[in-house]
């Protein structure tokens, strides 16, 4: 059994050495500990820093894709070097590295695909009260449209099977977080929920420029969340209130022309016809997007049994991956272009 930690970074030359230093090189239930370092685009020493502290793997965007972009690249090295458990964890040293045999005790156990650390939020302190609302806020999305009880969805601390990994595609640029646990419940795997300790703060989230910035941005996350995995749901409530809208206006006017003083309310009924017409559109995009997401959800499971297949031909007679190095190399060689 192979555990590989990965970690994203961008420009963490300060704080990666203390992040790799509390890593630990065995983890009991697996034969191997390895760590992998996505650098995405740093412009400071991150990778030099990540070798000198004995970083097993090196992945390397040329520009600063993002968050997610990074995570992503890290599950595909990952699989590329055959990891039967990933970790994700921060280069900031945020989640305290003693709890990642807690982690992924679940996923040895067979109780679970996904593990997801469990932050004591209201007990953080650099954590602003706004934060700390909007925290809550995205979790309390996470679980109405995944359908799973995950308490601290934004967290990055998390552990993830082998097969998990093949199914998850996140959409997202800014952050993977909120929709990997939504994918893990449409998905029906078994995700659940470990507490986990934090370490102090050695610099300000790269995520959270600013609380503006941050509510901004976690808005437009949680309404492309809800567009993207409960389409016919989103756009399902915009077409009846408008519809019921209309129906309302309408019913007025039928009711005003009734007594005889219809001639002095038109205007209700151009508004009435137009939030009717408005609201039926709306029914018929919200069932063009449960078609377009239900196409969506085939194209990754098309994606998921070629990812499977890929293993299965690359698989030496010896139960080995023949040419992972190989792999690995022309994948380090295409993100590093």
């Amino acid at each position: 059994m192979k555990l590989i930690i990965q970690i994203p970074c961008f420009n963490e030359a300060e704080t990666l050495s203390v992040a790799l230093a509390a890593l630990p090189r065995t983890v009991p239930g697996f034969d191997s500990v390895e760590w992998l370092i996505i650098d995405d685009g740093s412009q400071d020493d991150t990778v030099s820093v990540a070798r000198a502290h004995g970083a097993d793997h090196i992945v390397k965007h040329l520009g600063n894709k993002g968050l997610a972009r990074a995570f992503m690249t890290g599950l595909e090295a990952s699989l590329d070097l055959n990891a039967d458990v990933i970790i994700n964890t921060d280069a900031d040293n945020q989640y305290n590295a003693d709890d990642i045999p807690a982690l992924v005790q679940p996923i040895l156990e067979h109780r679970a695909e996904i593990v997801v650390g469990a932050r004591p939020i209201e007990a953080i302190e650099h954590f602003s009260p706004i934060k700390k609302v909007l925290q809550r806020l995205g979790s309390w999305v996470v679980r109405v449209a995944s359908r799973t009880d995950i308490p601290d969805a934004p967290s990055g601390f998390r552990a993830m099977s082998r097969s998990a990994a093949q199914k998850l595609m996140v959409f997202n640029d800014y952050t993977y977080t909120l929709e990997t646990i939504i994918q893990a419940g449409q998905k029906n795997m078994a995700i659940v929920s470990v507490p986990v300790r934090v370490n102090g703060e050695l610099r300000p989230s790269r995520l959270v420029k600013s609380i503006p910035s941050y509510i901004k941005r976690s808005i437009v996350t949680i309404i492309r969340i809800f567009v993207v995995y409960r389409p016919f749901r989103f756009f399902g409530v915009i077409g009846a209130f408008l519809f019921f809208a209309g129906f309302a206006i309408g019913f007025r006017f039928l009711f005003d022309y009734l007594q005889g003083d219809g001639d002095g309310h038109v205007q209700s009924l151009i508004l009435s016809a137009v939030l009717l017409g408005m609201g039926f559109q709306t029914f018929l995009v919200a069932f063009i997007a449960d078609l377009l997401a239900a196409n969506r959800k085939l194209l990754e499971d098309i994606r998921f049994k070629t990812e499977k297949l890929s293993t299965v031909k690359n698989l030496g007679t010896d139960g080995v991956m023949g040419n992972t190095n190989n792999r690995v190399a022309r994948k380090k060689e295409s993100v590093s272009l």
